[in-house]
Parts: C-alpha cells; sequence; structure tokens
C-alpha cells in the first residue's frame, strides 16, 4: 500500500524534488542496516537518506500522522509514492533492480501476515537487534546523499 507525496505540505513535496528517498530510525540498528545495505547496493545512487530525527524526518512523520518518537516503520519514497513498513521494504528493493528486486515479493505476503509480523519486529527491534546511542556521523561521500534541511 503507498500514499501519492501529493498527500505531503507542498513545502515538503518542493524539498523532495522529486527525489526517491528512504527515511530510516539512524538510532537503531536494524534501520541504520537496511540503510547500509540500500547504500551499498544502490550503484546508480538513486536514493537520498534522511534520519528520522532529522527536521525534516520529524515533518515527514508528523504529516502522514507517523509517531513523531517511536519510529516503527522506515519510510520509502520511489517514483512519487510513499512506502511504510514491509512495503517500504519492498519498493526500495524493487528500485534497486536484480537481483535484490526477488526480494519485492515480500509485498505479495498477505496483510493479515505482514502487517503483525513487521509490527512485531517494529515494537521489540531495540530489544532484539539494539539501538545506538547516537545518530550516525556519515563521511563526506555519503553525506552528500542525505537531505536533512528543514521543510
Amino acid at each position: 500500500m503507498s500514499r501519492p507525496v501529493d498527500v505531503l505540505p507542498q513545502t515538503q513535496v518542493a524539498v523532495l524534488r522529486g527525489r526517491d528517498l528512504i527515511v530510516f530510525d539512524g538510532e537503531c540498528v536494524l534501520c541504520s542496516g537496511f540503510f547500509r545495505f540500500v547504500l551499498r547496493h544502490d550503484h546508480a545512487q538513486r536514493f537520498s537518506f534522511v534520519t528520522a530525527q532529522s527536521p525534516l524526518g520529524q515533518a515527514l512523520y508528523t504529516a502522514l500522522d507517523l509517531n513523531t518518537h517511536d519510529f516503527e516503520t522506515n519510510l520509502v519514497i520511489v517514483n512519487g509514492r510513499i512506502y511504510e513498513k514491509l512495503d517500504a521494504f519492498a519498493a526500495a528493493m524493487s528500485a534497486l533492480g536484480w537481483p535484490w528486486r526477488a526480494l519485492s515479493i515480500a509485498r505479495l505476503i498477505p496483510n493479515v501476515i505482514k502487517r503483525p509480523l513487521y509490527n512485531t519486529i517494529a515494537r521489540h527491534r531495540y530489544s532484539i537487534f539494539g539501538r545506538y546511542d547516537t545518530c550516525m556521523v556519515p563521511d563526506p561521500d555519503v553525506r552528500a546523499r542525505f537531505i536533512d534541511t528543514a521543510p
């Protein structure tokens, strides 16, 4: 399931400028691992990034009526559509191309299974995978792919 970026305030749409974007919890080891995986395999440098803790991340979560303290979903924006939860993972994998596109099959898992499974992992992610004390500080090359301007 996805929503068009047009549901966001125009100031946020302007900041995105048609970019594909991944918004992730920078303190969550699992979420940061997802970010690092995409970064490593995004050879076309299609994605830009922002942490959920940043001003833009906070504004996006607020605009989408998501909890701004308990980031239980990554957001993935691809081709002007906003994806959440396991659909966000599937959209990112599809955008990376082969062989990772095969993992987008996760989108086909029935919601009755997909939602409770994702929500359980998201709720317990810090106790299962751990938590960083602070958000990561990217090197200059990676930093150039972050957009953290307040909208």
